[in-house]
């Protein structure tokens, strides 16, 4: 066996980011796609998303980049018992599930019975479907784009045994300071309209924010300024709740960042009673074991 084929059989053993990072070209592609069904013994569709376009060499006008229309129909994939809308190719860069994000959905599952729950950055809702399932009070999902909410919509009528959520289409800062209580920061310029919230608390947070992200309420910013992120969350889940935050930042450490969470939630008035360390699947694994995605259960 060659070593390429070698390396390509470990990827699909182990889900590692390397496929996301190559930029095939034809050839390379389709011995990669046939190398992949005959690997699963299933007849997949090719559907291959090139992020490089911009700067790429390779002339991508060729049938085979383009997908075969079956590729691009909506279609239904599933995790943890529950149905996800699932495309092969959207508007947007990002998949409509983040798959490494999947032991935490799972984790929500199982401890949100009987329990209200805020999850915050929730782009197509995949954890507050997990707590609807696992048996929640109530579940709010909170994020910037509509159309973010409304895949997740649509995943809730995929699964119609469970209780209706809630979906909020705010900016993160004009919401989570209305919810902690907090002042919303006047800038420079005129505020755009937001919905108005009253200020109250949830018994399960989880707080998965992007790397980076501006708007006029505030700035997303995973390495110089998690805590402007983290506070106001600290104080919108209740006493004896759980918060569940995530850095996907490959060059912050769990080390690091776990101690400026805990000196965070200290000053804030939040003391962290125990925190747990929640890890990607064996299918993501990590060579230096510092996966990218960092998420820290904390018990206040």
């Amino acid at each position: 066996m060659s070593s390429l084929n070698q390396a390509l059989r470990a990827a699909l053993d182990h889900r590692q980011d390397l496929l996301a990072e190559l930029s095939l070209e034809r050839d390379a592609l389709l011995q990669l796609h046939e190398a992949i069904n005959q690997h699963l013994d299933l007849n997949t569709l090719l559907v291959y998303n090139d992020r490089s376009r911009g700067n790429s060499r390779i002339d991508r006008e060729d049938s085979v980049y383009r997908a075969e229309d079956a590729a691009l129909e909506d279609m239904i994939g599933h995790e943890w018992g529950l149905n996800y809308r699932v495309r092969g190719r959207h508007a947007g860069q990002d998949p409509l599930l983040f798959l490494d994000l999947r032991n935490a959905r799972g984790w929500v599952k199982d401890h949100s019975a009987g329990k209200s729950v805020l999850n915050l950055f929730a782009y197509t809702c995949g954890v507050g479907l997990s707590a609807a399932a696992g048996g929640a009070s109530e579940v709010c999902n909170l994020d910037f784009a509509e159309g973010n909410l409304a895949v997740g919509r649509e995943n809730g009528q995929l699964n119609p045994q469970l209780p209706k959520m809630q979906f909020i289409q705010s900016d993160y800062f004009a919401a989570i300071r209305q919810l902690a209580g907090l002042p919303i920061i006047q800038r420079r310029h005129k505020l755009p309209s937001y919905p108005r919230l009253e200020q109250r608390q949830y018994d399960l947070v989880l707080l998965d924010p992007p790397a980076w992200a501006k708007s006029a309420f505030g700035t997303v910013d995973l390495l110089r300024d998690y805590q402007s992120l983290l506070k106001p969350a600290l104080l919108t889940t209740a006493d004896n709740g759980v918060l569940i935050c995530c850095n996907n930042l490959a060059k912050v450490s769990m080390d690091d960042w776990r101690e400026q969470v805990l000196r965070c939630a200290e000053k804030a008035g939040r003391p962290v009673r125990d925190w747990q360390v929640l890890t990607p699947g064996s299918d993501f694994p990590s060579m230096d074991q510092q996966p990218p995605l960092k998420t820290l259960i904390l018990q206040l």
